[in-house]
């Protein structure tokens, strides 16, 4: 099981930044995904998740309506969109995949149920 966290940078506020997880080592549609964030001092808050299959995604009340979360079945990868950035956005972003399989249409936010990590991609707004 592999997840490789790219796309991440220095951005201005009110702008944009698209970040990319590439999996492999399994197929996508068996558990859900979820991409976190760290910020310095602080512990794991749930950004975005999806559960492919049912195409459906859950956000955190921070990032709603700023952040949409997709697949990209090309690449084997889920992005993150993010738009509207503000300097509390910033943080190490990480993606990771659910401890347990689930094929109905729901995930989690709660970093404890996640099983698998991959390295994060910082993302710093900021004038």
């Amino acid at each position: 099981v592999q997840l490789q966290a790219s796309g991440g940078g220095l951005v201005q506020p009110g702008g944009s930044l698209r970040l990319s997880c590439a999996v492999s080592g399994f197929l996508a549609e068996t558990h859900y995904l979820g991409w976190f964030r760290q910020a310095p001092g602080k512990g794991y808050e749930g950004v975005s998740c999806i559960q492919i299959s049912h195409n459906y995604t859950n956000y955190g009340q921070s990032v709603k309506g700023r952040f949409t979360m997709s697949r990209d079945n090309a690449k084997n990868a889920v992005d993150l969109q993010m738009n509207s950035l503000k300097p509390e956005d910033t943080a190490v972003y990480v993606c990771a995949r659910s401890k347990v399989q689930e094929y109905t249409a729901w995930c989690s936010l709660r970093d404890v149920d996640y099983g698998s990590w991959g390295q994060g991609t910082l993302v710093t707004v900021s004038s």
